[in-house]
């Protein structure tokens, strides 16, 4: 098994493909790679902190959610987009709040990823996801719509029925895009 230190010069060698196979040897480490990438989470190169974040994907461990939330606040947006990708593979509820924050980030790719990471989580966001959709601004309130959709919570339904007519074609796709899921409004006939 290479050195783990070695592993972690290819992931910053600039050489992307070395990089990718470092990253399936570093599993390989678990629990003991997670100190390492840590250190390289404060870096000064946006290009080292992103590896460390896209390294932590490939580790099991119960500190890996709590770094990927750390590397959410990153100075870098791609920092933030992969950290938001990666909440996606390790879902944790104790990065829900940051990421309903990021329901309304200027950035599209933020928003997006963010209600990916929080449809990921499921059911335990959903009290957050319709006091977002109640209060937030446009931004917020679409994707909070989304994630709602997609995650299929019954709680949803009376916030999804008043949101199909919201005036935002978006929002009322995915308003009724969640109530079909869940199949309410859909009507049965048996056969005579």
């Amino acid at each position: 098994m290479e050195e783990l230190s070695d592993l972690l010069s290819q992931l910053s060698c600039g050489d992307d493909e070395q990089a990718e196979l470092a990253l399936s040897h570093i599993a390989d480490w678990g629990s003991e790679a997670v100190v390492p990438l840590k250190r390289r989470l404060s870096h000064p190169d946006a290009e080292v902190r992103w590896w460390a974040v896209r390294a932590l994907v490939e580790v099991q461990d119960e500190r890996v959610p709590g770094l990927l939330v750390q590397a959410l606040s990153d100075p870098d947006m791609s920092v933030r987009w992969c950290a938001g990708l990666a909440l996606r593979s390790h879902p944790s509820h104790q990065a829900s709040n940051t990421l309903i924050e990021m329901l309304s980030d200027r950035d599209a790719l933020a928003r997006r990823l963010a209600g990916d990471a929080l449809v990921a989580i499921g059911s335990p966001v959903v009290p957050q996801l319709l006091e977002a959709m109640a209060q937030g601004d446009s931004l917020m309130r679409l994707e909070a719509v989304r994630s709602l959709a997609r995650i299929g919570d019954e709680r949803a339904i009376p916030a999804l029925f008043e949101a199909l007519d919201d005036g935002s074609a978006l929002v009322e796709y995915w308003a009724s895009e969640g109530l079909e899921k869940m199949g309410v409004g859909m009507v049965f006939f048996k056969p005579e």
